[in-house]
């Protein structure tokens, strides 16, 4: 089994592999283009994110500076919405459903690595994550690897998302929590 193939597969795997390394040195040429070259969103900047992100709604609006490992592995909805600065470690599938908006400074890890010392030196290993439809991520917000959160929900800026957030939840904090249901009705104190 190759590398890339236990990357996928949220095996342990060898990152400075060369056929990894060469497809992030491949991402990096195109994320130069996107970030410095145009850096606005025009007709060049679409056929780059069109390559780049290969497994993409065509409607996606990415404000630069954007960052990822590979790419390929961001499979996102259509309408949606990364402002400046977001990094996505897409060693793993990262699954964006429809009208999804990313406030600047989101970061999104599959990557992680061994607890043990020694072995973080060589390998690492990735776990995917999944965001649904109609969410909010707010600003300078980190998704860790593993995380799903559901359809309709709101992160609260600042949050580390560590765990799974269920659907139509305003979650905030970290780790972050759920503080309420967001098809909950707030009654107000007279």
């Amino acid at each position: 089994m190759t590398e890339k193939e236990k990357m996928l597969l949220g095996e342990i795997y060898f990152a400075n592999d060369k056929q990894l390394a060469e497809e992030r040195n491949k991402a990096k040429k195109l994320l130069h283009k996107l970030n410095v070259t145009e850096y606005l969103m025009n007709g060049k900047s679409r056929a780059i994110l069109r390559e780049l992100l290969p497994n993409s709604h065509k409607r996606l609006y990415i404000e630069p500076p954007f960052h990822c490992d590979y790419g390929y592995n961001i499979h996102s909805g259509e309408n949606v919405y990364f402002n400046v600065n977001c990094v996505v470690l897409d060693t793993m599938k990262v699954t964006i459903g429809n009208n999804v908006f990313f406030a600047p400074g989101v970061h999104i890890y599959t990557a992680t690595h061994p607890l043990d010392a020694l072995e973080r030196r060589t390998v690492e290993f990735s776990k995917p994550v999944t965001i649904g439809n109609d969410c909010w991520i707010g600003g300078n917000s980190v998704i860790c690897p593993g995380v799903t959160i559901g359809a309709g929900c709101v992160i609260g800026a600042g949050s580390v998302v560590t765990k799974d957030i269920p659907e139509n939840s305003l979650a905030v904090g970290n780790p972050a929590r759920v503080i309420r249901k967001l098809n909950e009705k707030i009654l107000s104190k007279s």
